[in-house]
């Protein structure tokens, strides 16, 4: 039977795709209040690669609303508290914890799941976070040329990187590509369960993906301020379409069965 447009995994059906948010001081109209807040370059790239933006800020935090949507997108922001790593506080550490209970529990919820994932930024470090990895507070202690990633505040750097050979990124992106960047951490040690599959010419980490499971990119980069190329948040959303498919044909089968029809929507044509 042919499937209906507004049918989950029908041709004309448009992911469900949950952002994480910020929450703090924002402003509108003439009102100034603590505000759940996500800028506006995530929610325009996922319904321009075809998605439904559904926000989910860091307060009533419930992982089974995964169960609701088709992909989760965790973005950037402020720095991971290290105390979830097991680290002491670098003087330039900037965190918000209720914002990363939130979402090392939706990223576990997702792992967990099978719901596609993609983390950018802090959401890249969360993921590694999230699976026992560390961060490096400050990259500039470490690496001399990095303060290029984050040149300024407010002003966004830009990296280059190569892509290792059959992973989700070369499939995207080719062999080398570049993306605008802000960050001053970067993934330390990569948790168990995650490769690194990019990497900047200093070797700094740029992009890990998961080795068994479901669909799950970690990027260190902000391919969502690059209006020019979409390719990561098309290829993603493709992917949510094959979970909404694969969980209205196959709903009482693994998710093993689940992640191949996954895969089959990530091919380029």
């Amino acid at each position: 039977m042919a499937s209906s447009a507004s049918e989950p995994g029908g041709t004309g059906y448009r992911p469900r795709i949950a952002l994480t948010t910020y929450y703090q001081e924002g402003s509108w109209g003439v009102w100034s209040s603590v505000a759940a807040i996500v800028p506006g370059a995530y929610v325009e790239a996922v319904a321009a690669a075809g998605g439904t933006p559904l926000l989910l800020p860091p307060v009533g935090t419930d992982p089974g609303v995964l169960e609701l949507v088709d992909g989760l997108v965790v973005i950037g922001g402020v720095d991971v508290d290290p105390r979830f790593y097991g680290a002491e506080r670098h003087e330039l550490t900037a965190s918000q914890p209720s914002r990363d209970e939130h979402d090392l529990a939706l990223t576990r919820a997702a792992l967990e799941r099978g719901v596609p994932l993609f983390a950018i930024c802090r959401g890249a470090q969360i993921l590694n976070v999230a699976l026992g990895g560390t961060l490096i507070q400050h990259l500039p202690d470490v690496n001399e040329n990095a303060a290029r990633y984050q040149p300024g505040p407010g002003r966004y750097g830009e990296v280059e990187f190569a892509t290792e050979p059959g992973s989700r990124c070369r499939e995207l992106l080719g062999e080398t590509a570049w993306s605008p960047c802000y960050h001053h951490q970067a993934l330390e040690t990569v948790a168990e369960g995650l490769v690194v599959t990019a990497r900047a010419a200093d070797g700094t980490v740029e992009a890990v993906e998961t080795t068994e499971g479901g669909w799950t990119l970690g990027v260190q980069f902000h391919p969502e301020e690059n209006r020019k190329d979409s390719r990561l948040f098309e290829g993603f959303v493709r992917v949510a379409h094959g979970y909404a498919r694969a969980q209205r044909d196959r709903p009482g089968e693994t998710r093993r069965a689940d992640h191949a029809l996954q895969r089959e929507d990530t091919r380029i044509t």
